[in-house]
């Protein structure tokens, strides 16, 4: 037993030693002066089983096909992470997801909230676990602690649609499946260590089962990948994003964008700028059932994949070349139903070097951050002492 917890310390410090200093944004306002956060200002609704919705933006090296069953997130190889992102925000706000995550050993599936100043919302299913998902939240890249996890039992996510939401307000994040709770973060109870700041939303999936994965990220996904089981597929059926415009309640639209007034992150200092969004409504539009964005001759921090795209700071992980990583689990106070409180990773991408970061930043997407879908690592970490000992 004490061996076993020995070998397991040791990839908790690997795992450790790799998470420091990446986090990564395209521009960070807690930092510097940043362009307007585009907003959402309105609810908006896309169904998948239609074919492509046009407020997402596809990652570089992402293709997707588009069935009765929704958009399929394949993965083939180690090197695929097909993610989308929005282009526009919420400044709180409500997202629900019907989807169907992808099975097998080190194969992770996503749905990522997350701020230019790394502040961070997670939904996470393990494909060699189904029986549950992980929840998970940051605030401003801080991966300092990984105590912010949490495991909630549901029924066989990679075989069946479940509905997932998150309701996120200034005084609490709320996790639900099928409309019920399983868990609720008081921003009171965690003393502005809450996220806050406007959010875009990443849907994906990405390969954490690699031979080059990191062992601590290896081993809380579950072990190697085995490839000759391919494809892993994703289906994201349908989701619903109701942006609450700084408020605790759906706005009505005439919201154009949100600006940080300071650079302390907080959202009491963010501007809610009144106007027309850009359109997007989030119907789908009639296309081919099909939608692909070839990888980015641009550097890391600018492969959006497409040049319209409100600020071109829609793309997310998910890059052709390089799958994304975990963004480090970590729960902290609130309450859970049913949900052991661990320090299991969540995904939002890896380093071109194949390293884990806590956003999802791939070489060719935009170093805006996860999808992750989610941040790295202790991952295998935490989770594995904790079933040690």
């Amino acid at each position: 037993m004490f061996s076993k917890a020995l070998s397991v310390a040791t990839v908790a410090f690997a795992a450790s030693a790799v998470v420091n200093a990446q986090t990564f944004t395209a521009c960070d306002p807690t930092k510097k002066t940043c362009p307007a956060d585009p907003a959402f200002g309105q609810s908006v609704n896309c169904d998948f089983t239609k074919g492509p919705c046009d407020i997402f933006t596809v990652a570089g090296g992402t293709k997707l096909d588009y069935k009765n069953n929704g958009a399929i997130f394949s993965i083939n190889s180690e090197h695929n992470a097909p993610t989308i992102a929005t282009g526009k925000y919420i400044f709180f706000g409500k997202v629900e997801v019907e989807v169907q995550a992808a099975p097998g050993a080190g194969i992770i599936t996503s749905t990522v909230l997350q701020s230019d100043d790394l502040d961070e919302i997670d939904w996470e299913w393990v494909g060699s676990d189904n029986k549950q998902v992980q929840t998970n939240y940051f605030t401003k890249g801080d991966t300092t602690t990984y105590d912010r996890g949490a495991f909630h039992s549901v029924d066989s996510p990679t075989t069946s649609f479940h509905t997932y939401t998150v309701e996120w307000t200034s005084k609490a994040v709320t996790w639900m499946i099928n409309g019920k709770t399983v868990r609720t973060l008081s921003s009171d109870a965690v003393k502005g260590k809450f996220p806050q700041s406007p959010m875009q939303i990443k849907l994906g999936t990405w390969c954490a089962g690699g031979k080059n994965s990191p062992e601590g990220t290896r081993i809380w996904a579950g072990g190697f990948t085995d490839f000759s089981k391919a494809p892993f597929n994703a289906f994201y059926k349908s989701i619903s994003i109701v942006d609450y415009a700084g408020k605790d309640s759906p706005a009505k639209g005439g919201v154009k964008e949100y600006v940080y007034g300071d650079r302390s992150g907080s959202w009491e200092s963010i501007k809610v700028v009144a106007g027309t969004s850009s359109s997007d409504g989030g119907d789908n539009k009639d296309k081919d059932k099909s939608s692909s964005a070839g990888p980015s001759a641009k550097p890391s921090g600018s492969g959006d994949a497409k040049s319209d795209s409100p600020n071109n700071k829609a793309a997310a992980t998910g890059a052709g070349s390089d799958a994304p990583s975990s963004t480090g689990m970590k729960t902290a106070s609130g309450t859970t139903d049913g949900a052991a409180a661990t320090d299991a990773p969540s995904s939002t991408g890896a380093s071109s070097t194949g390293k884990p970061t806590s956003t999802g930043v791939v070489s060719g997407a935009s170093s805006m951050g996860s999808v992750g879908v989610v941040g790295l690592l202790m991952a295998g970490a935490g989770v594995v002492l904790a079933q040690v000992l």
